[in-house]
């Protein structure tokens, strides 16, 4: 998986604006896989048990990737403020302090959700149900994250600035569509939400601070494009993995 290049711009031109460059930046939110079909019919009650285990397993792998693809960023960051701030995000997911509670992470909600659902904790952890493709996308973003300088692959984080409504649609449907599902095994996307929202500001402002050409501008949307690209056909493997 590699990043598709959009042409260059006319040289000559300007670079935009930080307030024009961050609407380009958010507008690709259009793309964002909140309105993938399976994602669609998933918050619409649409989806079966086994079609949410089946979500749930798959995502499992991104969850236990995130914090992999922060500590190859942090190894490239020669910034020591910028690592204090990233090395938050690695915690976030892995867990600290006494690992219990709030301090457990977003990997052990994540193995909540699955509990919540009907996957075993050892079911999940073995990743039998993760799909090759799904393998693939994360395994890439990953590599991207360990080779690319590092204010690329902060940049390719950004899909963030659109998670917390995803969450929110989330929270709001699942209740009433699939009341089976434990509430307590809701918890991840109810705190991510807030996390969501510290981790984009910090992304934004090396993603603005760094891209300062008209054509860097357009390699920043390029790289956010690759990563929700990824995000996409991470859903496509899931729904084929359904039928």
């Amino acid at each position: 998986m590699d990043i598709a290049r959009t042409p260059l711009p006319d040289p000559s031109l300007p670079p935009w604006s930080r307030e024009e460059f961050e609407a380009q930046l958010r507008a690709k939110g259009r793309a964002y896989h909140i309105h993938h079909p399976f994602n669609v019919r998933m918050n619409s009650g649409g989806c079966t048990p086994d079609e949410l285990r089946c979500w749930v397993a798959n995502r499992f792998y991104y969850q236990i990737c995130i914090p992999r693809k922060d500590a190859a960023i942090l190894a490239n960051m020669a910034d020591r403020e910028h690592r204090r701030l990233w090395v938050e995000r690695i915690l976030d997911h892995d867990g600290h302090g006494d690992f219990e509670g709030s301090n457990a992470g977003g990997i052990e909600a994540w193995t909540r959700l699955g509990e919540a659902v009907g996957i075993s904790r050892e079911q999940l952890w073995s990743l039998q149900g993760v799909v090759p493709a799904v393998r693939f996308a994360c395994d890439a973003y990953v590599n991207f994250a360990s080779r690319a300088p590092w204010q690329e692959a902060v940049c390719s984080s950004l899909t963030e600035m659109f998670a917390p409504q995803i969450h929110k649609d989330r929270l709001a449907t699942w209740p009433t569509h699939y009341p089976w599902i434990k509430e307590d095994g809701l918890s991840y996307f109810r705190k991510r939400i807030p996390l969501a929202g510290r981790d984009v500001d910090h992304g934004l402002r090396v993603t603005l601070d760094h891209f300062t050409t008209r054509a860097a501008q357009h390699r920043a949307l390029d790289i956010l494009q690759f990563k929700l690209d990824i995000l996409w056909t991470m859903l496509d493997a899931i729904e084929k993995a359904c039928q």
